[in-house]
């Protein structure tokens, strides 16, 4: 075995060691499910370049950093978190550095369960069994793993039949502490005919170096329809790793909108799974400066017949930034009718900001309508030109063009304020770079 595969493994043990694992459970079966979690690190090593699946995102970084469990104590207040709330949302979940915080969370309507998992085990066990771990995969994942052998404290929402949410419902993560590392959890289950808004939101109220290790697991059953915007908004040396795998039962439909503008390092792994009918977006917006790297990694299953999915992926890389994107949308045998499209554009702002982009089609069906395609650029000169013989300057001509370029996917966000928020960061972090 190699020194670099030594140390990788080495790293996944310090932090499977480095802290406390939950206590044991009275459900025998999430013992087990920690326990398989557990089991699987021990096989595994930290991905490294050598990795296809990870041969453009180097996380060595990673390894270097020397992180301890986080304090339970929560000292934060309502006045700390008001930078982050979401004013149309009536009901919110607060974890901090992965630990439930009730005392900043606010209740739900009756008809619907939004709750920390652990007060929900005795009285849904049996669909929790059925769900909780069972779509996002452990095997060959040492950070679902890591995720899973930690599994305490997690995001519950579970939407009842026909139910409909006007109001999106705030998961709200926050990194509180340096040089610790924390395990997000999110489940969500909606059942035959419901439809809601989902915000599930990363914040840090600090700088230093942490990780945040999330996994994300959202069921749709026939004709639910799930709104599901992710805003990645980590600290300047943050560390951030998150998996999400959503499971779209027939002619249901899945909207995502993945927003990454934090973390030094970050990666997002995206799982569509799609039954006879289902429908999806995947839509995303990857806007970093400096020496950022944002990996953004998406599969999209169409695995029964009359399929639509649509995706958008768009990057503004500035400084000396690296952004990576590699989606996947694969055709199963039988998916006939399948209607697909999927485009990667990337704007670069300066010389030494790059992209490695990978879009993929595998087709194993014969009546389908797939396209896909990257393009890469800079700013086009001659639109700027048109715009400064309309009397704005040449710095004003490049912010706008450049703020447009990325508006187009935060538009797709559907809660307003969290939109007009975006923006105003997009445009903000736009005129920086230029």
């Amino acid at each position: 075995m190699s020194e670099a595969t030594l140390s990788s493994s080495s790293y996944l043990q310090s932090l499977l060691n480095g802290q406390a694992r939950p206590a044991a459970s009275t459900q025998v079966w999430l013992n087990q499910l920690r326990s398989s979690a557990v089991e699987t690190v021990s096989e595994l090593t930290v991905p490294t370049t050598r990795d296809e699946e990870w041969r453009f995102t180097d996380i060595s970084l990673l390894t270097k950093v020397s992180l301890q469990p986080a304090l339970v104590s929560n000292n934060l207040t309502a006045a700390d978190i008001k930078p982050f709330l979401i004013k149309e949302a009536t009901t919110r979940l607060v974890f901090v550095d992965g630990v439930y915080a009730p005392n900043l969370s606010t209740a739900a309507k009756k008809e619907i369960v939004v709750s920390n998992l652990y007060s929900e085990l005795a009285k849904n066990s049996a669909v929790l069994q059925q769900h909780l771990g069972s779509h996002a995969e452990i095997k060959g994942n040492a950070f679902t793993a890591l995720n899973t052998a930690f599994l305490h404290d997690a995001a519950l929402i579970m939407l009842p039949r026909n139910a409909t949410l006007k109001a999106p419902v705030h998961l709200l993560f926050i990194a509180s502490q340096k040089e610790v590392v924390s395990y997000p959890r999110t489940l969500v289950l909606a059942d035959n005919g419901c439809e809601a808004t989902i915000v599930e939101d990363y914040v840090s109220l600090q700088d230093e170096a942490y990780f945040t290790n999330a996994v994300s697991e959202f069921v749709l059953a026939d004709n639910a329809r799930l709104h599901h915007i992710r805003v990645q908004r980590e600290g300047a040396k943050a560390f951030h790793i998150a998996n999400c795998s959503a499971i779209l039962s027939r002619s249901s439909n899945y909207q995502s909108v993945n927003v990454a503008m934090g973390a030094r390092i970050s990666r997002y792994n995206l799982n569509i799974r799609m039954a006879e009918g289902a429908e999806c977006s995947a839509d995303g917006l990857a806007l970093i400066k400096n020496r950022q790297l944002a990996d953004t990694h998406t599969f999209i299953d169409h695995a029964q017949a009359h399929g639509i999915s649509r995706q958008l992926h768009k990057c503004i890389v500035g400084g000396a930034a690296h952004a990576v994107f590699n989606g996947k949308i694969m055709v199963r045998h039988g998916s006939q009718k399948t209607d697909s499209q999927q485009s990667n554009h990337t704007l670069l702002l300066t010389d030494k900001a790059h992209v490695d982009t990978k879009p993929q089609l595998e087709i194993f069906a014969d009546d389908v309508k797939c396209t896909h395609g990257a393009t890469i650029g800079q700013l086009d000169n001659e639109e700027v030109f048109y715009l400064q013989s309309r009397g704005l300057s040449e710095t004003l001509a490049r912010n706008m063009l450049t703020y447009a370029f990325g508006a187009e996917i935060i538009e797709r966000i559907n809660v307003n304020s969290l939109k007009h928020s975006l923006e105003q960061t997009v445009l903000e972090q736009t005129s920086t770079q230029l």
